[in-house]
């Protein structure tokens, strides 16, 4: 019943990115955007699913993303709504 996991398709590279395949999914998403993640990995090229291809982007490779420590006060942020929101 259902489908199977995305990754178990025979052929797909599983483990570790190359840089290589990190740059092939940055430069087909600069050209033609973050459209249908099952059929991208096609299109650019990559032995990846879509799965792991979108989570790729989403989590390593987009340019928004703020990489290293949080500033001042974006931690006095953080204390101040913890004080008043608590553990929700």
């Amino acid at each position: 019943m259902g489908r199977s996991p995305c990754c178990e398709k025979v052929g797909l590279k599983k483990g570790r990115w190359t840089a290589e395949e990190d740059e092939i999914l940055a430069k087909y998403i600069a050209a033609n955007g973050e459209g249908s993640w099952r059929s991208l990995p096609k299109n650019a090229g990559l032995l990846r699913c879509g799965k792991s291809c979108r989570l790729r982007w989403i989590n390593y490779l987009r340019s928004d993303l703020k990489r290293g420590n949080i500033t001042k006060e974006e931690d006095e942020a953080i204390m101040k709504l913890h004080a008043t929101l608590g553990n929700r």
